[in-house]
């Protein structure tokens, strides 16, 4: 099967993932959150102090998509895990965030872009979004 291509975005600022108590809330600054038995998986902003792995997101939604169309999320994953890239995955309605640690940046651009994907950087933050954000 041919996966379909996408057009991803290298979203910023760098993201953290961390795993807290089942008792533990997460506080409001978090982006994704994942409750399952053995905890709570965060995923926020990295903050200047904050010491663990960061982790670069590629965002899908510029080639948002239903949830009944097969092979979006394996057609980035498949080539990352084929370059032993490894990858956090949180998926929204539309489409995926795809995390792969900072230090292999640029080899996950060449490795999408290879697989026929279009990847691009902003350059500027654009996560999170404006609408998420309060004043």
């Amino acid at each position: 099967m041919d996966h379909p291509r996408q057009h991803l975005h290298i979203v910023s600022p760098e993201f953290t993932v961390e795993r807290l108590p089942p008792a533990r809330p997460p506080g409001d600054d978090w982006i994704v959150q994942v409750r399952a038995p053995e905890g709570l998986t965060v995923v926020r902003a990295a903050r200047p102090h904050d010491t663990g792995e960061r982790w670069i997101g590629f965002y899908g939604g510029a080639t948002a998509h239903d949830l009944d169309v097969p092979g979006m999320l394996a057609a980035i994953v498949k080539p990352l895990a084929d370059a032993a890239i490894p990858v956090f995955v949180a998926s929204t309605f539309d489409a995926d965030l795809v995390l792969v640690p900072r230090e292999r940046r640029e080899e996950a651009v060449v490795v999408l872009e290879e697989a026929g994907h279009r990847v691009e950087d902003a350059g500027e933050p654009v996560w999170p979004p404006r609408w998420f954000t309060s004043s």
